[in-house]
């Protein structure tokens, strides 16, 4: 259960969506995502943040997302993603006015219990309150050297967009640590 603002407790709960919640999935991310506007670089900005084809894109390139509901109203999602060695957190949205609920909480908790793989998240490194966000629940930042690194072999994403982030990691990661990673990805 989440306290909503109000301070009445909603009923959260997290499971997988599906086609039909689509249209849903891409109105929470690109509401979420304004928070980006005028914060992340200007050339990486454009709208809709995620376009339905991008959206699409990402699902056929294995990311499993899951959804919070509140009274069964589609309210956050996040998406992981197995990656040779690792699983990636991917696309964290909550609806802006249900933000501060414990609803992003929940679902890093759902899609993180169980995990024996270590578990990285890429956000932009402008974007202070996702960074935050995830050091309070457990992750730790890495160097940006290694970012780099972990960025080049597991995200498919642009220089611009590597040199403008950050990795964190469910657990602090040496670079020796991070060395060794890559090197494991590099042989599956």
């Amino acid at each position: 259960m989440a306290a909503g603002r109000s301070g009445n407790p909603d009923a959260v709960t997290i499971g997988p969506v599906g086609d039909d919640d689509v249209a849903a999935m891409l109105d929470i991310i690109n509401r979420a995502a304004e928070a980006y506007r005028g914060v992340i670089p200007a050339d990486r900005w454009h709208e809709p943040y995620m376009p339905a084809a991008e959206l699409a894109a990402e699902l056929a390139d294995g990311v499993i997302f899951s959804g919070a509901r509140i009274d069964g109203v589609l309210a956050g999602v996040m998406g992981v993603q197995r990656r040779k060695n690792v699983d990636l957190i991917r696309h964290a949205y909550v609806l802006p006015d249900r933000q501060g609920q414990g609803i992003g909480a929940s679902l890093l908790r759902h899609l993180c219990q169980g995990r024996e793989r270590p578990v990285l998240i890429g956000t932009w490194q402008a974007a202070a309150w996702a960074v935050r966000f995830y050091e309070r629940h457990g992750f730790a930042i890495l160097a940006a050297d290694d970012a780099a690194r972990l960025l080049q072999t597991y995200w498919s994403i642009p220089e611009r967009q590597i040199a403008t982030s950050v990795v964190l990691a469910s657990q602090p990661l040496s670079a020796a640590e991070v060395g060794a990673l890559i090197a494991g990805a590099r042989r599956n």
